[in-house]
């Protein structure tokens, strides 16, 4: 998608004219700065529509468009920072329903809106609600029409597009890795796109493989992975844009690129959704992409453990017990809990080696995090009152929604083993996505640490909130969530 943006005053003829409508106004916002004539012929059809959110009406116009189309925001009381983002998307893809070559987007007035703020909910939501993953259809049917956006220029503005246009492209590539089926993703495949990246965006990519991991210690990846035929991968990304000296921060993503469970076999519905395990990789993936091509004055560190968990002859096996990088030992009781036991040696090396200010770790680790929190926000879990609240108000700032569990003693108390330091899994099914953080808070010793367990927001299920920029698939959860958090550091 082309973006661009023009002085309303100035606007050039366009295929689709587009405004917003607030519920029960009569007039479109901003409309008046672009094209005067037209507004009388609205009001009928502004009446009509009622500015009810979400809803679009096509109207014939007689002013510099072949057609207007508006679009409710709903009440004013009721905007949220996804409010404008989410309606154009429906903008969007109502354009490319139309086939049409590009289209135009009022900004509303900053007595409605900040502009900056609208600006870059309307790049957004027209950018992410457009994606289509057909990698793998003969036809292709996606069309992209270009975006204007009809506002006041200025500096910010153009800063803010150009912005909104990275972050968007970050999530929509996470989406395109996420996506890939298992068969055409190994850990390789994504130890290949993490050195295409690091070239194209210069940033410095290190791959640790089987022999390696085995020489330096990494008992719980090689564990995990030992089971398939394709062998498990530590993938590190480097960006280095801040001071020389400043301590980076530090994100990791687990990466089953398909988790059967291992030997504690999963049931067989629903598993084809289990190459959406890596989703938390590809998260981390995303994130240092945009990172690098913002160019952000930071130093920043991701790292990915990568494994497919099969079972087989050479499968880690329930009762086995396993010594981490951290030299902490684990006993295994559930082969199918293994993403905590690759987060931890991917944990324990990160502080190790790079001595962060911060880490923040995401997988989809626990259905215990769906059964709790439902399929549009994710848990968070943490050791650090200020990181957390910082996170907290970049998903206020974001709408990609976080709850927060806690995480003591007695939860700790949980995971203790009668035979090694801990064990995977805790009691029964009781606070199961709280004894999963546990196990990868043993793998900390004082860093500021931040879990964000995105099991239910990954990707699309039954119960996900209809969005028009979470089409079926992965949602890329957690790149601009983060990345907001980056730029506001």
């Amino acid at each position: 998608m082309k973006i661009r943006v023009e002085n309303p005053k100035n606007s050039k003829k366009t295929m689709m004219l587009c405004g917003f409508v607030l519920e029960d106004s009569d007039k479109v916002l901003g409309l008046e700065k672009v094209d005067a004539k037209i507004i009388s012929s609205l009001k009928q059809s502004i009446k009509d529509m009622g500015g009810m959110f979400g809803k679009i009406v096509f109207i014939p116009s007689e002013g510099k468009t072949s057609r207007m189309l508006l679009a409710g925001l709903g009440k004013k009381e009721n905007f949220t920072n996804d409010t404008i983002r989410f309606v154009s998307g429906k903008i969007a893809q109502k354009a490319r329903e139309l086939k049409l070559r590009e289209f135009s987007i009022i900004v509303p007035p900053s007595s409605i809106v900040e502009p900056i703020s609208a600006v870059s909910q309307i790049v957004e939501g027209c950018k992410m609600s457009l994606y289509k993953f057909e990698k793998y259809k003969s036809k292709k049917e996606n069309i992209i029409p270009d975006l204007t956006i009809l506002v006041s220029k200025s500096e910010k503005i153009s800063k803010m597009i150009k912005t909104s246009d990275i972050i968007s492209d970050g999530v929509l590539f996470t989406k395109d890795i996420a996506n890939l089926p298992p068969n055409d993703c190994t850990p390789t495949t994504l130890a290949n796109v993490s050195k295409i990246l690091s070239k194209k965006n210069r940033m410095k990519c290190s791959i640790i493989s089987k022999k390696e991991l085995e020489k330096k210690g990494f008992g719980g990846i090689v564990a995990v992975g030992q089971g398939s035929k394709n062998e498990p991968k530590l993938i590190i990304l480097e960006h280095r844009m801040g001071s020389r000296n400043e301590k980076p921060i530090v994100l990791v993503g687990k990466a089953v690129t398909f988790d059967t469970g291992g030997i504690s076999l999963k049931p067989g519905e629903k598993m084809d959704e289990m190459k959406f395990d890596k989703c938390g990789g590809c998260t981390v993936i995303g994130i240092m992409k945009a990172v690098s091509e913002l160019k952000l004055p930071i130093n920043i560190v991701g790292i990915i453990p990568s494994v497919e968990n099969m079972p087989g002859g050479e499968s880690y096996r329930p009762g086995d017990i396993i010594k981490l990088y951290s030299g902490k030992t684990a006993e295994i009781l559930n082969t199918d809990a293994e993403g905590r036991i690759i987060l931890s040696d991917a944990l324990s090396f990160g502080e190790k080696q790079y001595s962060p200010k911060a880490i923040i770790d995401f997988a989809t680790l626990t259905g215990a995090c769906i059964i709790a929190l439902g399929t549009n926000v994710a848990g968070i879990i943490s050791n650090d009152e200020k990181l957390t609240q910082k996170i907290k108000e970049s998903s206020k700032r974001t709408t990609e929604e976080i709850w927060e569990l806690p995480l003591n003693n007695d939860y700790m108390d949980m995971i203790k083993s009668d035979v090694a330091d801990m064990k995977n899994v805790g009691i029964g099914r009781a606070a199961g996505t709280i004894t999963a953080a546990a196990f990868l808070r043993n793998a900390i010793k004082d860093t500021p640490w931040v879990h964000i367990d995105i099991a239910g927001v990954a990707w699309t299920q039954v119960a996900t909130k209809d969005k028009p920029y979470n089409p079926k698939g992965a949602t890329g959860f957690g790149v601009r969530l983060i990345l907001d958090y980056l730029q506001n550091i």
